[in-house]
């Protein structure tokens, strides 16, 4: 990437437009993953063919990635010899062991505490880059906007129904775990975005990560009842918005504090809300008073990172390489 974009990325308003133009992508591939599910016929407990869905759909990304990258740089993205072992390290983290535990986890979970659980993936990014990759400092305003946010995450999703306490490994368990790989791998990008293209870095991992889903899918016995041009187009659409989020994603995360890009995940399950109700035909319970009261909460905890939070490193140390 240029100077003179890496300079563009760092504007506030600049992350600000491209962060949460990334959530509405993401926000979009909850309803859309449950469309898909339905064009080919899979049932909610059929496992093995979700995880050949995503390896597929990844697998694509990482394609569009490279294509999208590619097209930037007028030159076609090439990983040195040096960057597999970043490459293999992001794939397992971002996609592979993510992913797995994310769809086996909500299979065997409720909805609300699935989405709860996943909702302080945000908190986690913020608190691994501080604590264990040395990256920023933590301070109270971090701390306070990711404590709103996560109340508005936390409200959007109580609306919908009651959150119970339980807990099983297979369920709310393999979502924790899927919730701790995120943070692993945007601090990992952080970092290896620092030497290599992070779009690059996207694309390939993608494709290493969703070969590694679809062979699991596959020995899972998964396979699709059916498959229509609506559901392949499905199937494209979602490689897109996983190709351009995170590519997106990925160059924030190079220019600018970890805290400053990731807290915009917050808005991910609100606006995954939002857009569940209007696109699944619920859009009488899109705009009620909880969900606004959620995005406006949501909203108050990105004001107070970006606007008090501490953008200086917290140690020019490194753990974890």
């Amino acid at each position: 990437m240029s100077t003179k974009m890496d300079a563009a990325l760092k504007k506030p308003w600049m992350v600000a437009l491209i962060a949460i133009f990334c959530c509405v992508l993401w926000g979009s591939a909850s309803p859309c993953i449950k469309i898909g599910y339905e064009m080919l016929g899979l049932s909610p407990d059929s496992s093995g063919a979700q995880v050949l869905f995503a390896g597929l759909r990844f697998t694509l990304a990482g394609f569009l990635a490279l294509l999208f990258g590619s097209l930037l740089e007028k030159k076609i993205l090439l990983p040195r010899k040096s960057a597999w072992g970043k490459i293999l390290k992001l794939s397992v983290f971002q996609t592979s062991l993510q992913y797995f535990c994310l769809y086996v986890g909500l299979a065997h979970t409720t909805g609300v505490n699935g989405s709860i659980i996943i909702g302080t993936n945000t908190l986690f990014t913020i608190l691994v880059a501080a604590l264990l990759f040395r990256q920023e400092k933590l301070n109270f305003p971090k701390v306070t906007g990711c404590i709103v946010g996560f109340a508005g995450v936390l409200l959007a999703n109580l609306a919908d129904g009651g959150f119970h306490l339980n807990f099983s490994l297979s369920g709310e368990g393999l979502v924790a775990v899927a919730v701790l790989s995120y943070a692993f791998s945007s601090c990992f990008l952080k970092r290896y975005s620092q030497d290599e293209n992070p779009v690059m870095l996207s694309g390939y991992q993608f494709i290493v990560g969703g070969v590694t889903l679809t062979v699991i899918g596959l020995l899972m016995g998964g396979r699709f009842p059916t498959f229509s041009p609506a559901a392949a187009g499905m199937l494209v659409y979602l490689a897109l918005v996983s190709a351009l989020a995170y590519s997106l994603w990925g160059m924030l995360l190079k220019v600018n504090p970890v805290s400053k890009v990731s807290i915009y995940g917050f808005m991910n399950p609100v606006v995954g809300v939002l857009l569940s109700a209007l696109l699944l035909g619920e859009g009488g319970q899109a705009f009620r008073p909880g969900n606004v009261i959620a995005l406006l909460l949501v909203s108050l905890g990105i004001f107070v990172v970006n606007r008090f939070g501490d953008t200086g490193p917290h140690s020019s140390k490194r753990r974890l390489s």
